[in-house]
């Protein structure tokens, strides 16, 4: 069985709504594809639960939308039962369904899937989601899946950065039957005439446009607490390079470290680093280790922004340090959006010629780099 949603949805990943509504639009597919057929009983609610990994309260309002729609019936005592296919799911109906596949529903892809929902909604595009949990494997398996459930298109955020030749699996991607759309992911070693289609974040742009605003503050001496083994690591760590390039800047080698994983105690040496090397200013993938940092750093009497200025990557809880944190926001919905219209426009027309697309993140400056206390300091006189 496909389901919109095929891995446990953690915390507070999904909007109930959309969780909500991602079990019901599951329901119909299965019914319209005949996998659960008129006069089919429905799994019980608590074995749904299962399958989608949401509590019974969601389930039992999913299935209310089907009977309110006349699509199955409850039936005191003995279950709930297929009574018709869905208007827009009939045989000969325009409706179309179209795969996503994500590494995660948590942290940067929640937005990401609201824009590539939103987009299809308005459309009347039914969409299976899954999430590949950072499992190659698993991801292909659920490629399979979507092939198998009659899908029309796929939206791929495909693992590359846990390959040995993530250029050789965007190679076999063009083997699939359907039109496909890489999103935040773009192949790592092109041909000139690669004709893969993609829609992504300019990371590099964003890196640049943060150093370069912390060079205009005044910092020379910048570091740089980054990740490796993400999907956007190698691309902002590039960024990063680049941007001290272009702006002539030498920033101290011992302030340049990348990790898999930060500990507490390993942030709070990089913090002791900052200070015996007199670094002004530290940008940070991402906002976790931000906060994380901010919090080591005071404890060594450094104040942030006096002493260290901090600028982040992701802005997915940045505001909500203190002070809350300057970051690069990724057009996470915007990507979503652009990347399912760009997958509706190859199903109108599979000759369009291939689109590589690139959205500029923007800053948000708060007060974790001085400049926002600047300004208000400058309007109130």
């Amino acid at each position: 069985m496909i389901l919109a949603m095929t891995a446990p949805v953690r915390g507070n990943s999904f909007s109930k709504g959309m969780k909500l509504h991602a079990v019901a639009d599951s329901l119909r597919s299965e019914i319209a594809g005949g996998t659960l057929p008129v006069g089919a009983r429905l799994p019980t609610e608590p074995e749904l639960a299962n399958i989608y990994q949401v509590g019974i309260n969601t389930v039992r309002r999913a299935v209310a939308l089907l009977v309110e729609e006349g699509i199955v019936d409850r039936r005191q005592g003995s279950g709930t039962y297929v009574l018709d296919v869905p208007a827009n799911h009939a045989p000969g109906a325009s409706a179309r369904s179209v795969g996503v596949l994500v590494p995660s529903t948590s942290y940067f892809y929640p937005r990401i899937i609201t824009g590539i929902e939103r987009a299809f909604s308005a459309q009347s595009v039914n969409v299976l989601l899954a999430s590949s949990e950072y499992r190659p494997d698993l991801e292909r398996k659920h490629i399979r899946r979507f092939l198998d459930s009659g899908v029309q298109g796929l939206v791929l955020v495909p693992n590359l950065h846990l390959l040995d030749d993530p250029q050789a699996h965007v190679d076999s991607l063009r083997d699939l039957p359907v039109p496909y759309v890489l999103t935040e992911r773009r192949p790592q070693r092109p041909a000139p005439d690669d004709p893969t289609n993609f829609v992504v974040t300019d990371h590099a742009a964003g890196v640049h446009t943060a150093i370069r605003h912390l060079v205009q503050l005044g910092h020379r001496r910048i570091g740089y607490l980054g990740r490796i083994r993400t999907g956007t690591a190698s691309p902002i760590a590039d960024g990063f390079a680049r941007a001290c390039a272009q702006l002539d800047l030498r920033p101290a080698p011992e302030a340049i470290v990348r990790r898999e994983v930060w500990s507490t105690a390993e942030i709070a040496e990089y913090a002791r680093i900052c200070r015996t090397h007199e670094i002004t200013a530290v940008f940070c993938h991402g906002d976790r280790d931000a906060a994380s940092l901010l919090v080591q750093a005071r404890a060594l009497g450094l104040e942030v922004p006096r002493d260290l200025a901090l600028i982040t990557y992701d802005d997915e809880v940045a505001d909500l340090g203190d002070p809350p944190l300057t970051a690069v926001a990724p057009p996470k919905e915007a990507v979503g959006a652009v990347s399912a219209d760009l997958l509706l426009k190859l199903l109108d027309d599979p000759g369009a010629p291939a689109h590589r697309v690139e959205l500029l993140p923007r800053l948000v400056v708060r007060a974790s780099c001085g400049a926002q206390v600047a300004v208000e300091l400058a309007a109130s006189r």
